[in-house]
């Protein structure tokens, strides 16, 4: 697959996930200001890939800053994280990732201004790294869950468009593709910015992987003619107590799936797990623009002037509805004790 997020040549590269699927773009960002601004508009979306690209948005914006000395430089560096930390509220690996950014500075202040660049450098690269192993690892742990034949239900994009590679809800599709199963996706659309419709079904469409996309109100009717087996979601946080957050619309899925005695997985790095957020009701979930849901994909107005909008990006999801938890050191079962010891 073309890379999400990469560096080269002095450069963070990004696949424009808002083109797709019409059109395959790459975002070339040459300060750390510009991919900000592509987290924010979605050019580059999901936990996993939101963390790795912050964190090499900070490597840039460190190499441009000419503070002739180290205080200075650190205070410069301190504020670049500061503006990317804001660009989303609810990705907790946004946090995460730009947390290991200020450690490694905080490290290095007994060294030269241009051996503190090229370890962030380093780190970013580092964290752009363990997230493609990471994913795999989840893949192979979530991969026993699934079994030749079944068909699955997600939401959302949980795949390599959704980190630096491979994925983690999909991720476990791939892997279980990759053992000979035989399994078919069915891919909630995603409503308001269609990430199931454009993104999930163009990615397994790209693996050969059989790939179905259905409006989001279309879930429950065939749960209820038996034509799902499991489903599978990402995160983009987890609470101590193993509520989830993700995109919304994943709590109405749980529900369904809890109804129809379906299991209902969450796959997600163990970076994506807040134990500083004790449960779901603290979680704080993005408000975005509400020109999404007036249009479709930036098309003619659905809504008429004048008709308000609410547009949460996330929901969250008790964790008595989650089956299981799926993270590279495991698969965590309730109550979710477990989670205090993968972090």
């Amino acid at each position: 697959m073309i890379p999400t997020v990469e560096w080269k040549d002095g450069v963070v590269r990004l696949l424009d996930q808002s083109r797709l699927p019409n059109s395959v773009e790459i975002l070339e960002c040459r300060d750390y200001q510009t991919v900000a601004r592509a987290i924010r508009e979605l050019k580059v979306r999901g936990a996993p890939a939101i963390g790795v690209t912050a964190a090499l948005g900070v490597a840039l914006g460190a190499q441009a800053v000419q503070g002739p000395t180290m205080e200075l430089f650190t205070k410069a560096v301190f504020g670049i994280c500061q503006e990317l930390a804001a660009t989303r509220p609810t990705a907790v690996n946004l946090f995460w990732a730009i947390d290991r950014m200020k450690r490694v500075l905080s490290a290095c202040q007994e060294n030269p201004v241009a051996l503190v660049k090229q370890r962030l450098l380093e780190e970013a690269q580092t964290i752009l790294e363990e997230d493609i192993a990471i994913n795999r690892a989840i893949g192979t742990h979530g991969a026993r869950l699934l079994q030749d034949g079944q068909r699955i239900l997600t939401h959302c994009n949980a795949g390599a468009l959704a980190t630096a590679g491979y994925g983690t809800a999909l991720g476990v599709v791939r892997a279980a593709w990759e053992q000979g199963k035989q399994i078919h996706v069915f891919a909630d659309e995603t409503r308001p910015v269609l990430q199931g419709a454009r993104l999930t079904a163009w990615e397994l469409k790209q693996d050969g992987i059989p790939v179905t996309v259905m409006t989001d109100n279309m879930a429950g009717a065939l749960m209820r003619q038996e034509g799902i087996d499991v489903c599978i979601v990402g995160a983009d946080r987890i609470a101590a107590n193993g509520d989830v957050a993700n995109k919304i619309g994943t709590y109405a899925v749980a529900v369904l799936a809890h109804v129809h005695g379906l299991p209902f997985y969450v796959a997600a790095p163990s970076s994506t797990v807040d134990l500083n957020t004790p449960t779901g009701d603290a979680i704080p979930i993005e408000q975005r623009d509400e020109q999404e849901v007036r249009t479709i994909n930036g098309g003619p107005a659905v809504i008429p002037d004048g008709v308000a909008v609410w547009n949460p990006a996330f929901d969250v999801t008790p964790a008595k509805y989650v089956t299981a938890i799926i993270t590279e050191k495991g698969i965590v079962r309730p109550g979710y004790e477990e989670l205090q010891s993968i972090i």
